[in-house]
């Protein structure tokens, strides 16, 4: 008895380890969770041509899937306060479930209220489980932030492929057979998980003093998000159609290219946060932020196998920033990480909504060659607000 003891780790000495073997239970969960969000943007030329929708239109049915993001705030706040691991658990299975009845929708008004409905359970998802891994990961938040963040873009390079077997094999009706992938995921998580917290023991701050520190982070983060994400939703949304009706790609070639694209986050995911906890957040993002724009004017104007090296530059710096901000919100707000990362998640989702309507409204006015030149000029503007990011808490300097 008192070995066994002796041998397992207290809750303080756990908070100081990177719990490797828990933080990659979540980070699967969270891969086979968002291998199912990403089953959209490939659908949506077949949407196009079942619904009649305009690109316009098109690029807003995401953005139901994004409104749910309002309560990012609401669930990161309950989560510092409360467990709410079942939110986590039970997620992917419920996410699953909706995405996969996409093809059944007979209009435009019933798929966008049934991508509300992924949107939900997408937040309720994705406001905890960050905190959970920030809490994991003792003093190497960043590299919690990269696993976290890998696991997304692998999915988002594995649910294009899915999802094109899927309809090759069975048409969008037939895809309801894929969601009990995500019940088994939530089977495994519930195992696991039902027993670990999702709230973080707290400690008493002031009250104006925290305000600030939210405004102090919050407020830069806004316009470094909103400019420099002009390209990446552009990439994430757009790619498919851009390939198919401007490129003359055939739907296969496209979703693969994208999958290609997102591959190479996985290895930007892990990069970004991992290499921020060494050279130091802003630096981090300024770097990705230019050679990820330059690549892209490139990417509008280079043919045939030329494409692949920079579909794979593109993943690995436009796809390498995520985990950094999220990093920087965590260090930022260490009492309340939770609800600090219910505010990101409404700053992600939100600026990502309102990016793909811009980018669609940019489409059908001048073509989407155009509207990714322009997306790509756009993020170049964040280079300035980068500056007043607050610097990361760490042993380095920053910019």
């Amino acid at each position: 008895m008192t070995t066994n003891a002796a041998a397992r780790p207290g809750k303080s000495e756990q908070r100081d380890i990177f719990q490797t073997s828990r933080i990659i239970l979540i980070c699967s969960g969270h891969f086979v969770h968002d291998v199912f969000s990403a089953f959209i943007a490939p659908l949506l030329p077949l949407l196009i041509d079942k619904l009649g929708l305009s690109l316009a239109m098109a690029g807003s049915l995401p953005v139901f899937m994004q409104m749910p993001s309002l309560l990012g705030p609401l669930i990161g706040w309950l989560a510092d306060r409360f467990s709410l691991r079942y939110l986590v658990i039970f997620a992917p299975a419920a996410t699953a479930t909706m995405a996969s009845l996409i093809g059944f929708m007979p209009s435009y008004g019933t798929a966008a209220l049934l991508l509300f409905g992924v949107g939900v359970s997408i937040m309720a998802f994705h406001a905890p489980a960050p905190a959970m891994i920030a809490h994991m990961s003792g003093d190497k938040v960043g590299r919690g932030m990269s696993f976290f963040m890998a696991g997304g873009e692998l999915a988002r390079s594995v649910g294009p492929l899915l999802v094109g077997f899927g309809v090759a094999q069975w048409g969008m009706e037939g895809l309801w057979r894929l969601m009990f992938f995500g019940w088994l995921a939530s089977a495994v998580l519930w195992w696991r998980l039902r027993d670990v917290s999702a709230k973080r023991e707290r400690r008493k701050t002031v009250g104006k003093p925290m305000l600030r520190r939210y405004a102090r982070v919050f407020a830069p983060l806004l316009g470094v998000m909103l400019l420099r994400n002009m390209s990446v939703s552009c990439l994430g949304i757009f790619m498919v159609v851009y390939l198919v009706d401007v490129r003359g790609f055939e739907l296969t070639l496209a979703t693969s290219a994208l999958a290609l694209y997102e591959f190479s986050g996985v290895g930007g995911a892990l990069a970004g946060g991992t290499l921020s906890d060494r050279v130091g957040r802003r630096r981090m993002v300024a770097g990705a932020t230019l050679i990820s724009a330059l690549l892209m004017l490139l990417f509008v104007h280079v043919e045939g196998a030329l494409m692949i090296p920079l579909l794979i530059g593109l993943g690995l710096t436009a796809l390498s920033v995520s985990p950094v901000f999220l990093a920087l919100v965590q260090d930022q707000l260490p009492d309340s990480r939770a609800t600090a990362n219910g505010i990101f998640m409404l700053y992600a989702f939100g600026i990502r909504a309102v990016n793909v309507m811009i980018a669609g409204i940019l489409g059908d006015l001048f073509g989407l060659q155009t509207a990714f030149i322009l997306a790509a000029l756009i993020s170049m503007l964040s280079l300035p607000l980068i500056l007043a990011l607050p610097a990361a808490r760490t042993r380095h300097e920053d910019l």
